[in-house]
């Protein structure tokens, strides 16, 4: 069965790998206390005045982090010492994951946001 929320999402998973997305969930909102949680391509994901900040998912080795093309861009260089692709980065579980390093991303992708609305505007 599709997940419909976030806690469905979380709880789909083993127990430690629960307390590494309830994590990851509240890095995200400490960043963006206002965005709004959904679920989109099937996982856990982020929106703020109508447009997607990240994602992020559980893999078997690994979560997902996604934070889109700009936001890999903006932050290659600390980001370097993981696996990535086009906009998506892997923090393996037999690493901490780098809480610190998602909320400024987050911070990032909020700003980029309302730039691009008042550039719109």
């Amino acid at each position: 069965m599709q997940p419909t929320t976030i806690d469905d999402y979380i709880r789909s998973f083993p127990p430690d790998v629960q307390v590494i997305l309830e994590t990851m969930r509240k890095t995200v909102l400490e960043a963006a206390p206002k965005a709004s949680e959904t679920i989109s391509y099937r996982i856990p994901a982020f929106r703020l005045n109508g447009k997607t900040l990240v994602y992020f998912a559980a893999f078997k080795h690994h979560i997902g982090f996604y934070p889109l093309p700009s936001g890999m861009e903006a932050f290659k260089h600390e980001l370097s010492q993981y696996k990535q692709g086009k906009g998506s980065v892997r923090f393996p579980f037999d690493k901490p994951i780098p809480y610190d390093l998602v909320k400024k991303i987050v911070r990032f992708r909020i700003e980029e946001n309302a730039n691009k609305k008042e550039k719109s505007s």
